[in-house]
């Protein structure tokens, strides 16, 4: 039996779709967000639904001590422009170190996440062997979650297997729910659709022209696939990146987009508004060389072929949904 949190939303739904494709279906899902509210699920094999707060009284059945192997934690409060810090360090660092304890204490293992906005500006670089005591992220998010990170490294007494994955930045199907935090893909194709145009910031840093800020785009299959191979291989625990190992151009992503719906491109230059200037990562890059040298695979899916996918296959289809 594994337990998937967040498999309503983005990341844990395909990572729901990746276990059917590998035959496990034994698996509880949990989300703040119903099924009759929005069912990302209707496809996907499971066993159970159960929302946020009921996963506790479940943890404490015979039913979950003896039957639960994995418990895949991908349930948080993602925002980014997100202001109340008791609201995320209660959904995003409290509620983490909760299944940290019980896993440990129950011998299950664990697969949770942690994000690339622990680097901050990246002035240390995005190398997932820095302590995470020295990293400084940029907002209230980034700081709710390098707070866990703090925490978990620290522990004695740990799950048997456990894994902090820092996602870069994460585009695929299944995210048409996320409204502003959705990927810039999945933005581009509704606007390219509806105006014929798209819009992109103006470069607010001399060091960068417009269009040119980078960053390391990886599809949600890309991620989903290693989160099963994490699985199998058992690497050494810790902290691992999540990302292609290779930054692009939003113009590089903008090219795709307009090259899979077979237009031309069309870009709209806009100011980058004020309160997002300060905290506006220009560069990312995963340093994979950590999950790499634990025998772990690299990305199948460079940007223009999974940007052809998630185009032609979803997001042109009257049913998006994996």
């Amino acid at each position: 039996m594994i337990i998937v949190t967040g498999a309503n939303g983005f990341i844990g739904s395909v990572m729901v779709w990746e276990l059917n494709q590998k035959g496990l279906t034994d698996i509880i899902a949990v989300d703040s967000v119903g099924l009759s509210e929005r069912n990302l699920l209707r496809k996907q094999k499971i066993t159970k639904f159960l929302l946020k707060d009921d996963l506790w009284p479940f943890l404490e059945t015979e039913e979950a001590k003896k039957q639960v192997t994995w418990i895949i934690h991908m349930g948080a409060c993602s925002s980014t422009t997100e202001t109340n810090k008791e609201f995320l360090w209660e959904n995003n660092t409290y509620y983490t170190q909760r299944i940290f304890e019980w896993c440990a204490e129950h011998g299950k293992s664990m697969i949770y996440a942690s994000s690339a906005a622990t680097y901050g500006a990246g002035e240390l670089g995005f190398d997932d062997t820095t302590d995470p005591e020295k990293l400084r992220p940029l907002n209230l998010y980034g700081e709710s979650k390098v707070l866990f990170d703090r925490w978990a490294v620290k522990q004695t007494k740990t799950p048997p297997h456990w894994y902090g994955l820092k996602f870069f930045n994460v585009f695929g199907p299944n995210e048409y729910h996320k409204g502003a935090m959705s990927s810039v893909a999945f933005k581009a194709y509704n606007q390219i659709k509806d105006t014929g145009a798209l819009g992109l910031f103006k470069s607010a840093d001399p060091n960068y022209k417009d269009g040119e800020f980078m960053r390391d785009f990886v599809y949600v299959k890309d991620v989903t696939g290693w989160m099963a191979e994490l699985m199998e291989k058992k690497p050494k625990n810790g902290v691992y990146n999540m990302g292609f190992g290779k930054p692009r151009t939003w113009l590089d992503l903008a090219g795709g987009v307009f090259k899979a719906m077979g237009t031309d491109m069309k870009i709209n230059w806009l100011e980058m508004p004020e309160n997002i200037r300060g905290q506006y990562q220009y560069f990312t890059e995963a340093k994979t060389d950590k999950w790499l040298a634990a025998g772990m695979s690299p990305a199948k899916w460079p940007l223009e072929k999974a940007v052809a996918d998630y185009i032609q296959n979803y997001l042109s289809k009257d049913d998006k949904d994996l």
